[in-house]
């Protein structure tokens, strides 16, 4: 590990005890999604906090994320919902969706949360369908080849004022330079190049350091 990542990772471990720390739900979240083989790529503590926050700002009750992986990014979502609201949550993977659901029901948000399984691109024009939005807040965390396709999802399902966040944008900084050869990459330009020219989303993306290496989000609000 180089200097540089031990000393971020020594700030965002002083910035989660002060203000992002531990409970019994989210560490049991994770450590069930480790003994389970999932990868470890939940967002960290206090990029959590920051959902959860986002969320409260936002005043939301209708909440949509891409990509449950084991639930702990989905816990810190719910948390911040009023007794009335909800969250559908999308993930590819059954496997990833039974440890979700599990880890759902340990902290209480059985009845808040429903995790949908199958390809979101297929599950979302279901959504459609549904009438299950306009979401208030809707946070994207999945393969990134298919970023372009889950921010215009997310436009035809939110309303003017919705928050939609993208994940792992920055891609260690080689987002800023194509690499034809990494479809991540490749799909999170795409998704740059849309939001740019999309004149209904006024965006920003920053860039971090932490736990997670360089990485950053991307912030969009939807006009009228």
């Amino acid at each position: 590990m180089s200097n540089d990542q031990d000393r971020w990772t020594a700030v965002d471990h002083y910035f989660t005890e002060l203000l992002a720390p531990a409970d019994e739900a989210l560490d049991a979240a994770l450590a069930d999604s480790t003994a389970a083989g999932l990868p470890e790529i939940a967002v960290a503590p206090n990029q959590g906090k920051l959902l959860n926050l986002l969320v409260h700002a936002q005043g939301a009750r209708n909440v949509l994320e891409i990509g449950t992986l084991g639930g702990y990014s989905t816990i810190w979502l719910a948390r911040a919902l009023p007794a009335d609201g909800r969250l559908i949550s999308l993930e590819y993977s059954p496997v990833h969706a039974d440890v979700a659901r599990a880890n759902l029901a340990r902290a209480g948000l059985d009845k808040t949360v429903e995790v949908r399984t199958g390809a979101a691109l297929d599950t979302l024009p279901l959504l459609a369908e549904e009438g299950a939005g306009p979401f208030d807040f809707v946070f994207i965390d999945a393969d990134k080849v298919n970023n372009p396709h889950y921010v215009s999802w997310a436009l035809k399902l939110s309303r003017p004022g919705t928050l939609i966040v993208v994940d792992n944008v920055v891609r260690g900084g080689k987002v800023a330079t194509a690499h034809p050869d990494d479809p991540a990459i490749t799909g999170t330009r795409a998704m740059f190049d849309l939001v740019s020219r999309e004149p209904r989303l006024d965006a920003t993306a920053f860039q971090t350091v932490g736990t997670k290496g360089h990485d950053g989000l991307l912030i969009a609000r939807v006009l009228a």
